[in-house]
């Protein structure tokens, strides 16, 4: 099973609003720019930015300000600054027709992140496609905790570090980054997957202190002896899948989010397999739902080789991260 990197919805996150079409200011289609006299009668990128959001937001489309201005952004060739900084730029025709297109597709439910084809996440800008999940902010409680961990703990300094089902490479890349000394095993069963990973790694400046490497699970760090082995990996249960957003459900590696009939398919076996692939001192970091707190705590434990096992908050204030030292 692929286990792209990502957060997933919360428990009891409801689906968003039924799709709806582009309707600018007055009713209709955004009306074709002619010949204006008026920078202010134009679509210039200050106007488009404030109807769109707008719309987005009244559309239910997840950050609405900030999917506005990745749109914008993509269309015309520059940086989100560079919006602001030339605010009565007029768009052309053909701006304008591909703005729009991208904009009907989002108000659709389709991610914006795959319309543009990356994604912003922990002070990077990572390549997306649907083969990989679009990584959320919950994720990067696990990455939070693994960097200050391995600053101040003694014995963590150079980590060999983990990453099972990397998708898009995030936690992966992340640590490498800020763990200057880590090296990273960074897995997935999907090689498109592992494709996306290479491109993000090599981009950021971090493809040669990651391996990466296809298989199911612990299957490809098997004889491996690790400082972490960290997460996120798919966990939505049977039945919380029918209440996924449309704009997940229908676009998003279903394999990479779905983790069985209790959601904890994949997390039962990194918990109760996982111990044997650590050093010790070692640590477990895996990512899960806020309702999986006491299953999860209660399978640590049950296992027998795991101390201290408890979970961290996101920036909901979530319990979204399971903690576990290697006894």
């Amino acid at each position: 099973m692929p286990l792209p990197n990502g957060g997933k919805l919360a428990h009891g996150e409801n689906p968003r609003n039924q799709p709806a079409r582009l309707s600018p200011p007055g009713g209709g289609r955004i009306a074709p720019v002619t010949h204006h006299k008026t920078d202010n009668q134009a679509w210039t990128t200050r106007r488009l930015l404030a109807w769109t959001a707008k719309h987005l937001s009244q559309k239910g489309v997840d950050n609405p300000r900030l999917s506005t201005e990745m749109l914008l952004a993509h269309v015309l060739g520059v940086d989100r600054l560079k919006l602001y900084m030339d605010p009565d730029r007029p768009a052309s025709e053909l701006e304008r027709a591909t703005f729009r297109e991208l904009v009907e597709r989002a108000v659709a439910h389709e991610p914006v992140d795959y319309l543009v084809g990356k994604s912003p996440f922990f002070s990077m800008m990572l390549e997306v496609n649907p083969n990989v999940l679009i990584p959320r902010p919950s994720t990067e409680t696990l990455i939070e905790h693994v960097i200050q961990h391995a600053r101040r703990t003694p014995g963590f300094h150079s980590p060999l570090i983990a990453d099972v089902g990397t998708g898009s490479g995030a936690i992966a890349i992340a640590l490498a980054k800020h763990i200057p000394h880590s090296r990273v095993i960074a897995t997935d069963i999907s090689e498109q997957a592992l494709d996306t990973a290479r491109q993000n790694a090599k981009a950021l400046g971090v493809a040669d202190r990651i391996e990466f490497r296809q298989g199911d699970l612990l299957e490809p760090i098997e004889h491996e002896r690790l400082r972490y082995l960290v997460s996120n990996p798919p966990y939505i249960s049977d039945a919380e899948w029918r209440d996924v957003q449309p704009n997940v459900k229908n676009y998003e590696p279903e394999l990479a989010l779905r983790g069985g009939m209790d959601g904890l398919k994949c997390l039962r076996v990194l918990i109760e397999k996982g111990r044997p692939l650590l050093e010790h001192p070692g640590q477990l970091v895996l990512e899960a739902a806020a309702s999986h707190k006491a299953p999860l705590l209660k399978l640590a434990q049950a296992a027998g080789v795991w101390d201290n096992a408890h979970m961290l908050a996101d920036h909901e204030h979530l319990p979204r991260v399971l903690v576990c030292d290697a006894l």
